[in-house]
């Protein structure tokens, strides 16, 4: 419920203040959507990306909707699984070897296949949930596609991420290095300091 309850926080702020950035974003994901990406992936989703698909379907037509500071958009399940082929046909010498640590919140050198990217910023980059074993599993991780590697943990879990932005939002307060702002056409737009 924490989810549902960041994202409603979220979706009430974006109405007020960035209604052409709230336009875009789908209410719900299908269900179907989500058994496919997991059934594609091989492993079970956490619960708090269940919830948060059950909220927000991403956007339309991959319309750019950045809500995740400094500059992504949400995708739904079927944009999570799109991305996810089109890197595991970029990097299928070492699909099956990733340069990455075993657990969950370590650094790569290469992409894992157990990270789902739920968030894109149009130029190659995205945000992922990391599965891979360990007391980290489930954080979300940056994926720098110029650098070929893996930043994080950005934040320990989505609920997390959800929650902090929308503290943000609502006090005008920064979240990791951004704060937010609205544009005159009513988008949102953090501005990194």
């Amino acid at each position: 419920m924490a989810v549902a309850d960041a994202w409603g926080r979220i979706v009430r702020w974006l109405s007020f203040y960035a209604p052409s950035t709230g336009s875009v974003l789908r209410t719900m994901a299908d269900r179907e959507d989500v058994v496919i990406l997991e059934q594609e992936i091989g492993v079970e989703l956490p619960d708090d990306l269940h919830e948060w698909w059950s909220v927000c379907g991403g956007t339309g037509n991959s319309a750019f909707a950045e809500i995740i500071p400094p500059f992504y958009t949400p995708h739904g399940p079927q944009g999570a699984l799109d991305a996810f082929r089109v890197q595991r046909k970029l990097w299928a010498d070492t699909w099956d070897t990733p340069e990455c640590g075993p657990d969950a919140g370590s650094t790569g050198s290469s992409y894992h296949p157990l990270w789902v990217p739920f968030a894109f910023d149009g130029l190659g980059d995205a945000l992922v949930v990391d599965l891979r074993p360990g007391p980290m599993r489930g954080c979300v991780m940056e994926w720098d596609h110029e650098r070929a590697e893996a930043h994080g943990p950005e934040w320990r879990s989505i609920t997390e991420m959800l929650e902090q932005i929308a503290t943000a939002l609502e006090d005008r307060s920064k979240v990791r290095h951004s704060r937010p702002d609205t544009t005159t056409d009513g988008r949102i737009d953090w501005r990194t300091s």
